[in-house]
């Protein structure tokens, strides 16, 4: 993999909201996408709803570009919602919106997403972050598919930013998960021996009319239909972008480290989709508070635990990378909490306040719509 340059992509999903009730928006603004594009091009666009819209970055040819980029994206879509009496927020799901008042954006595909799905695409009013690492040769993308299965939920847990759901506490940190869980073809990707084989799975689904392409396979990390690169889906939309780069720095250097086994003649041990489901499942639930299996050990032990070894593992790449600095910055967020960590208990040092339940969601609503642009 030395010898292939290092390329990077983002894209993130943002909630739009209206400024004075800080709900969702029903319709997007008449102009609003066209506003967007004045300012950063065509790296904007639509989702299934009229309350999403979807950034993505440049092809990065390090780190830094990639925060760059973000902070780019964000301020000037920004812009273009404050000129329609909008923000946005980089939250995986709303504190309270009621996801049966949204409506779908008026396009064949979403259409056609929505018919197929029926409730399941309605309760879609979730936001997420993708990673795309550039890998030419679609065989190395299969074999490090499976290998790099096993940090997703570490991700995961740092990157948790959806507690709320229609104004209740749901009790995960991660309710985004759950719901794009309902989806098929979700979850963690099967073992693959070679790419030929993973074609052969995809030909026979597009063949019976099951699937229209490769688009629709939604899986935590897959091969991505449209470049030629590994595509990390998992993770919340993080709130700060900060943390979306040290979740991002920490998939590129992951990647690369199992490259580097992979030189030596050696890989990662594949541990079974069961193990490695229990730790999203903690990671879904919990974020970093529970800890996970360290399933080498095969013992729960505290999540700084494992995230210390997997810094110390991917040392070598984080110098090469030059992004040492954005990794340890996952401690952080470790300390202060993620942003689902501290959605909560803004909210509950309003109730204890004595705050209204409804007045203290929109107080979270202003929190998200802050710390989205914060360190842009």
């Amino acid at each position: 993999m030395d010898s292939d340059p290092f390329t990077l992509g983002i894209e993130e999903e943002y909630l739009l909201v209206d400024r004075e009730s800080r709900d969702l928006v029903r319709e997007a603004p008449p102009g609003f996408l066209a506003s967007c594009e004045r300012r950063v091009g065509s790296q904007v666009g639509p989702e299934l709803m009229q309350s999403q819209v979807e950034a993505g970055t440049r092809v990065c040819g390090s780190i830094a570009e990639a925060r760059d980029e973000l902070r780019r994206l964000r301020r000037g879509i920004g812009e273009a919602a404050a000129e329609h009496g909008c923000a946005i927020l980089a939250g995986s799901t709303h504190p309270f919106a009621c996801f049966r008042e949204q409506q779908h954006t008026a396009r064949v595909r979403y259409q056609l997403l929505a018919r197929d799905l029926q409730e399941v695409a309605r309760r879609l009013v979730v936001g997420g972050m993708h990673v795309h690492l550039g890998i030419p040769d679609p065989e190395r993308r299969i074999d490090l598919m499976g290998q790099a299965s096993y940090i997703l939920p570490h991700l995961l847990a740092l990157s948790t930013s959806s507690p709320f759901w229609e104004g209740r506490e749901t009790g995960l940190l991660s309710y985004r998960l759950a719901v794009w869980d309902e989806l098929p073809r979700t979850g963690l990707p099967e073992p693959f021996v070679s790419h030929a084989e993973y074609t052969r799975h995809l030909e026979l689904l597009v063949r019976t009319g099951l699937i229209e392409d490769a688009s629709q396979i939604w899986w935590d990390i897959r091969p991505s239909a449209r470049f030629p690169t590994l595509e990390m889906r998992i993770t919340d939309v993080c709130t700060r972008v900060d943390d979306a780069i040290c979740v991002a720095a920490l998939f590129a250097c992951w990647v690369r480290m199992l490259e580097r086994l992979r030189r030596q003649n050696q890989s990662w041990r594949r541990y079974s989709a069961m193990l490695i489901g229990e730790n999203r499942w903690l990671a879904q639930r919990y974020g970093t508070q529970r800890g996970m299996l360290d399933l080498g050990r095969r013992e729960l032990v505290p999540f700084a635990d494992l995230l210390d070894e997997v810094l110390l593992l991917v040392a070598p790449e984080a110098e090469q990378l030059a992004c040492a600095a954005e990794l340890r910055h996952a401690r952080a967020i470790l300390a202060r909490g993620t942003s689902a960590e501290q959605q909560l208990r803004g909210y509950r040092a309003a109730l204890a306040r004595g705050v209204s339940p409804r007045e203290a969601l929109v107080g979270v609503v202003d929190w998200l719509r802050e710390e989205t642009l914060a360190d842009c």
